[in-house]
């Protein structure tokens, strides 16, 4: 073979592994978005649970005190 030759085949080559890379990182990149999506809601939820505790625990505070001064 030619050295022309071995050089186009060696970056025939290397074409090949970046496309298979590419490929590779656009499915993480699929899979890394989806579980942000779902961390995200997961997120939300938890917030609102948090706010509705938090408000509960004020109420109880509030019932105590007015039970403290009666």
């Amino acid at each position: 073979m030619t050295d022309t030759i071995k050089r186009i085949d060696k970056l025939e080559d290397q074409v090949k592994e970046l496309l298979t890379l590419c490929q590779r990182l656009g499915e993480e990149n699929k899979d890394l978005r989806a579980q942000l999506q779902q961390l995200s809601s997961e997120r939300s939820g938890l917030l609102e649970q948090k706010e509705k505790v938090r408000a509960q625990v004020e109420s109880m505070i509030t019932r105590l005190r007015s039970m403290e001064k009666a």
